[in-house]
């Protein structure tokens, strides 16, 4: 069985067994990197929920929250994710400061509340 390369540079070329071997490694890390991907983003996803549910802040906001989190402590954002999903859950976090997150939603809702008539009690995630 043979096998054939498409590209635009060169129509129609035959493909050896070693060139079939690295695109395959090649498509194997690339589906690998997209599934962490998917998962990284459930985790986000999840974390922003909990924040919108908990700081009582628009879910643009929230987003905002974690970015910033993992910002001012320089933490991968799906690590700032898992560590509130872990928090909320009432799960002792060793290298997480709920008072990080806590005045971040603060500045957030602030934000979210300019130009509303009455704004939120302080926060206070449990």
């Amino acid at each position: 069985m043979a096998f054939f390369a498409i590209s635009r540079t060169e129509p129609l070329r035959l493909l050896s067994a070693t060139e079939l071997a690295v695109e395959q490694d090649r498509l194997g890390t690339r589906n690998a990197q997209l599934r962490q991907a998917i998962a990284s983003h459930a985790v986000v996803d999840q974390a922003i929920g909990a924040v919108v549910a908990c700081g009582r802040i628009p879910p643009e906001e929230a987003w905002h929250v974690l970015r910033e989190v993992s910002q001012r402590t320089n933490t991968r954002l799906r690590t700032v994710a898992e560590h509130v999903l872990e928090y909320v859950r009432g799960i002792a976090v060793p290298d997480f400061d709920p008072a990080e997150l806590e005045r971040a939603i603060s500045r957030h809702r602030a934000r979210a509340d300019t130009g509303r008539a009455h704004g939120s009690p302080g926060v206070r995630l449990r």
